[in-house]
């Protein structure tokens, strides 16, 4: 028999990614040592009390069942996080779910919420799920420019009329991927005038809160007034306590979406291992000396990495949070060609930034997961690259 294809899988474009994994493969097949910057999963282990009591979990037999629903102590422990992170009052029983991680919780929302001919506004550039999720709910992205020239921010004001009207939805995403970005708190109270004024759902993915550096201290979406009333933030423990592999995170704010969502959540999954929600119970109740310790290793490796290109002759400011540099390239290459040539030429791979969306041209993605000394030979072949006269550009 043929395949039948949903019509909505067109809709989703994943060729970039696509091409830059075989072209990686390539690299490495002829013998080119690669030092991937591409993809940003944390090589740094979870806190310690995280693995003891991940250990313990998966050695008690009577772990095994389903769960179903995150734990109460879970959605406790997500509430006494954001008071004491964020100094925002949650409560556990209806303004807090469990999640397998904020990507999958983010396609889901799209496919709760929205229905065929919604608008969503959603950042450009912007994390590639933003887009999936949308597509594949059937609604319809309107793209808000992300430009050096506005901080990075997008501008409410350049929104028509006559979309603002129609959307039901706005992402923001600070700290930002791929454009490592911070928002205001006055950016934020912005957002949630405007949301009122049209009636609009905003989602806040909060994925990097806690990887914030220089001594700023992140700013949730939720501890502004009046945000639980239009809006939900999403977060996970995936960077914030290194847990990526485990596939645990959440959503917390408004409970009539936070109801919608565990209403389409009870339909296509039974729940995160229980030693999982276990182990994030321990680390959203820590004393957080790893989150400072983690930020401190962070910090070393943007100025390692930042530093190094900028000695090569290839000026990269110095993210203020994430685990990204968004570095706009040097004259003559196009997105795709440098990030090609770079990976050929140099054996370093990044992202191209024009896979995030049409405003991610002239700029590529790189992540910092390697350590310092790495990430400065990471430079150092750069360098050698730039310096290289005889290489074509675009």
């Amino acid at each position: 028999m043929s395949m039948v294809r949903s019509d909505k899988l067109d809709k989703v474009t994943t060729s970039i990614f696509t091409e830059l994994v075989l072209e990686k493969r390539a690299a490495m097949a002829r013998g080119v040592d690669v030092i991937d910057l591409s993809i940003g999963s944390p090589d740094l282990p979870p806190p310690p009390v995280v693995m003891d009591v991940l250990r313990e979990g998966v050695s008690d037999p009577t772990m095994y069942g389903y769960t179903v629903t995150g734990i109460p102590e879970f959605h406790d422990a997500v509430a006494h996080f954001y008071q004491h992170r964020y100094n925002v009052k949650l409560d556990p029983k209806c303004e807090v779910l469990q999640l397998m991680g904020s990507q999958d919780g983010l396609v889901h929302l799209g496919m709760a919420v929205l229905n065929p001919g919604d608008i969503v506004l959603s950042p450009d550039p912007g994390y590639t799920v933003y887009e999936s999720s949308i597509r594949l709910s059937g609604a319809e992205l309107f793209p808000m420019p992300l430009l050096a020239e506005n901080d990075f921010l997008p501008d409410l004001t350049a929104i028509p009329e006559e979309v603002a009207r129609r959307a039901k939805m706005m992402i923001i995403n600070y700290p930002g991927n791929p454009v490592a970005a911070l928002a205001p708190a006055s950016f934020f109270a912005d957002v949630i005038a405007f949301a009122k004024r049209y009636n609009i759902l905003v989602v806040h993915d909060f994925a990097y809160s806690e990887l914030v550096f220089d001594g700023i201290r992140p700013c949730s979406f939720l501890s502004l007034p009046g945000a639980k009333e239009v809006g939900v933030e999403f977060n996970s423990l995936s960077k914030t306590f290194n847990m990526a592999g485990c596939r645990v995170g959440y959503v917390v704010g408004n409970p009539d979406v936070i109801h919608t969502l565990s209403v389409f959540k009870s339909h296509v999954d039974f729940g995160v291992f229980l030693p999982i929600q276990k182990a994030a119970i321990a680390a959203l109740t820590s004393d957080y000396t790893s989150l400072d310790t983690l930020v401190t290793e962070y910090t070393v490796r943007r100025d390692a990495l930042c530093e190094g290109l900028t000695k090569a002759g290839w000026t990269v400011s110095k993210p203020p949070a994430t685990m990204f540099v968004w570095a706009k390239i040097p004259e003559g290459w196009t997105s795709h060609k440098f990030a090609f040539d770079v990976l050929n030429y140099a054996g370093v791979a990044v992202t191209p930034g024009h896979a995030f969306g049409r405003h991610g041209e002239g700029y590529v993605r790189l992540a910092l997961v390697h350590p310092p000394e790495i990430l400065r030979k990471a430079a150092d072949r750069i360098e050698q690259f730039l310096h290289t006269p005889e290489l074509a550009r675009a």
